[in-house]
């Protein structure tokens, strides 16, 4: 009925017969590096209007305030910054509380639309490091 698996294991695995056991483990995690460390860099370089909605949800905004800021971080290429970050650095920026420095920018704010996308473009203080 079934054909009989080839057993191909000791073939397989001489590359590895001369490793002792730490070797081994060595390897093992070398190679799980070489898996796991491109999802890390694509998850810390990376970010969803839907992330960045939940981030200002948490920070204690609404559905609909949380909606208005990400599409005004879209609108200004500053989704890599981070929607809280951007809320944040308003706040700091202008002596604002960071519920004050949402409702501004969720109502769309120009002047500090203006001021913060300056600064996260290397205009302001700190520059792109801000």
């Amino acid at each position: 009925m079934g054909k009989t698996r080839q057993d191909d294991f000791e073939s397989r695995r001489q590359h590895l017969a001369g490793l002792s056991e730490e070797e081994l483990e060595n390897k093992f995690w070398s190679l799980v590096e070489q898996i796991v460390d491109p999802m890390i860099d694509l998850a810390k370089k990376n970010t969803t209007p839907s992330i960045e909605r939940s981030v200002l949800l948490r920070m204690g905004f609404s559905s609909i305030e949380s909606k208005a800021i990400v599409d005004g971080v879209l609108d200004r290429g500053l989704m890599g910054k981070g929607a809280g970050h951007v809320v944040y650095r308003v706040a700091k920026d202008n002596n604002l509380t960071v519920r004050e420095a949402g409702l501004k920018l969720a109502e769309g704010d120009t002047e500090l639309w203006d001021s913060i996308a300056n600064v996260f473009k290397g205009g302001g203080e700190n520059g792109t490091k801000a």
